[in-house]
Formats: C-alpha cells, sequence, structure tokens
C-alpha cells in the first residue's frame, strides 16, 4: 500500500484548549484555512473542570467542557480544520515545516502554532482522579471561590503551594498544608508570609493516602511519615499544587526550551525558529487560566498571519 501523500496547509495549530481554539477563530477568520491537530482527549484542562464561573461573556457560569465545545464550533464555523490525533515528530529544520500526527498523516506548514499546554502533576491516587472537578483541583484562583466557608487542604511546599494556599484563605475556614517534606521548597518570602496567616494549619512530614467521598470530597487520609499515624481531615476541597508539566516533549531538541521544559519565546509569541509560534500554558507558567491562554491565542494568531504576509510579499 503507497505511503500517503502529506497534506499542506498554510498554518497548523497544535493543541485545542482556549489558546489553540482562539488562534484557530483569528487565522480562519482572516482565511488561512487553519489545521488543528487536537490532540487526544481534545480540549485541554478545561475539559477536567466542573464549573467555570471566572470566563467573561457568562454569567451564570458554564461547564468546562461545555465551553470548549462552543470555541470548537467557533473554529468549525469559520473554517478550521480538525484532527483528533498527537503529533509523534516534527521537523522544524526545513521549509515548510512537517508534522507526523501518526495514523492521521504527516502534514506541510508554513506557519505552527504551538499550544499543546502544560499538564498539573497529581498525586496518582484512584480516589483523587475520580473526583477531580468535584472537590479535587489543581487552581485555587480558578475554583476557590466554590468553597466558601469551607475547610480546605493544599497538597504542595513550594511557591505555587504557599500563594494557593494564602489565596484560598478568603474564602476558606481553614487551609491546612500538607508536604511530604519537614522543609518547604518555596521561597522565604513566600513561606513567611504563608506561616504568618492565621488561617494556615501545617502537617509537614505528611502525605495525602487517600481522598474520601462518593460524589464530593469530604475528607482526606494523612499519614505522618515520621510516626506512622494516620489522621482524617474532613475537608471540602482538595488542591494539588505539586507542579506542572509542560506538554514539549516532542519538541526538545528542536525548540529553545527553558530549564522546565516551557518554549522559550520572545516578542510575546515568537519562538526560536522563525515562522514558529507558541501560545497558552505552553509557555505562560505564571497565570494559567483560560483567559490568558485565549488572550495569547489571539496574539500568536495575528502574529502568524503577519508574517506569512511578508513571506508572500
Amino acid at each position: 500500500m503507497a505511503a500517503q501523500e502529506p497534506v499542506h496547509h498554510r498554518l497548523v495549530i497544535v493543541g485545542s484548549g482556549p489558546a489553540g481554539l482562539t488562534a484557530a477563530i483569528y487565522a480562519a477568520r482572516a482565511e488561512l484555512a487553519p489545521l488543528v491537530i487536537a490532540g487526544v482527549p481534545a480540549g485541554g484542562q478545561l475539559m477536567l473542570t466542573s464549573d467555570v464561573e471566572n470566563y467573561p461573556g457568562f454569567p451564570e457560569g458554564i461547564l468546562g467542557p461545555e465551553l470548549m465545545d462552543k470555541f470548537r464550533a467557533q473554529a468549525a464555523r469559520f473554517g478550521t480544520t480538525f484532527w483528533d490525533a498527537h503529533v509523534r515528530a516534527v521537523r522544524f529544520d526545513r521549509h515548510p515545516f512537517e508534522l507526523d500526527a501518526g495514523s492521521s498523516g504527516t502534514v506541510l506548514a508554513d506557519a505552527v502554532i504551538l499550544a499543546t499546554g502544560a499538564n498539573a502533576r497529581w498525586l496518582d491516587l484512584p480516589s483523587e482522579q475520580r473526583l477531580r472537578g468535584k472537590g479535587v483541583s489543581a487552581c485555587a484562583t480558578c475554583d476557590g471561590f466554590f468553597f466558601k466557608g469551607q475547610a480546605l487542604a493544599v497538597v504542595g511546599g513550594g511557591d505555587s503551594a504557599m500563594e494557593e494556599a494564602t489565596f484560598l484563605t478568603k474564602f476558606a475556614s481553614r487551609v491546612t498544608v500538607i508536604h511530604r517534606r519537614q522543609e518547604l521548597r518555596a521561597s522565604r518570602i513566600l513561606e513567611a508570609r504563608a506561616r504568618a496567616n492565621p488561617k494556615i494549619d501545617w502537617r509537614l512530614s505528611s502525605e495525602v493516602v487517600d481522598v474520601l467521598g462518593a460524589d464530593r470530597v469530604e475528607g482526606v487520609r494523612v499519614h505522618d511519615d515520621r510516626t506512622g499515624a494516620v489522621e482524617t481531615l474532613p475537608v471540602g476541597g482538595l488542591f494539588v499544587a505539586i507542579g506542572h508539566d509542560p506538554a514539549t516533549e516532542v519538541f526538545r531538541g528542536v525548540l529553545d526550551l527553558d530549564e522546565r521544559g516551557y518554549v522559550r519565546t520572545h516578542e510575546i509569541t515568537r519562538t526560536s525558529i522563525e515562522g514558529v509560534f507558541a501560545a497558552g500554558d505552553v509557555y505562560d507558567h505564571r497565570y494559567r487560566q483560560a483567559v490568558s491562554a485565549a488572550g495569547l491565542g489571539c496574539m500568536a494568531a495575528l502574529d502568524a498571519e503577519k508574517w506569512l504576509t511578508h513571506q508572500s510579499e
């Protein structure tokens, strides 16, 4: 059987979260007829989120998957093509660029926008996975509002955990920080701020071994690694703040990445290779919000359109 001939698109967008789909909407309206290689499953981190109440335009809130369905339908309306596939390999050392999407085929692209995002690290507990979006979260800014007056737990000992715990005290009755080591990894100023907060309790040298609850989080079981004691904490939510991993493995050795694996950019969305742009959490490890990712997707599409126009002059 003959090998399938590569298809050619002016613009290929890798990723289908808020950044990738916003880029697709702008690019499609600019008549670039983009191809989105969506990933499997498609939709990004919002597919793991239940209620979204901080995205503009939805005063009553909206479910994360429903919001992403609307993004995708809007992109499709203007002529975006979708492949529900993963990119397995890329060649950015020649033009047009080449992207291998496995059984979906190979595509040649005049320009590429990378919007593969970053994945939160989890505790890998079956109960944690079962209750994601039902009281288990990796984003206090996104979900803290839903836990007014409740006791909460935060897992982690770095800057993100200190920031999450401090932020959650705006809503929670108490916040317990659980960290597997006795010493925190956070910067001194953030640790000092958290320790000075009277609403934050501490369980150090401790680990969450189970998340309790049938349909919603009702507590966590915590193992003290020094004494061996197991304690049950009644909490209404568990926030896991042990870091994120950018989805950039396929770009290692191809693009300039920072020490954590995030894509390095200049002039906001331009990567180390002319014609390749980045948007969203694949390089933005500070804000990690749907609305900021969408804004960066808009910028990447405008930059790509301008770059393509100059190439054809």
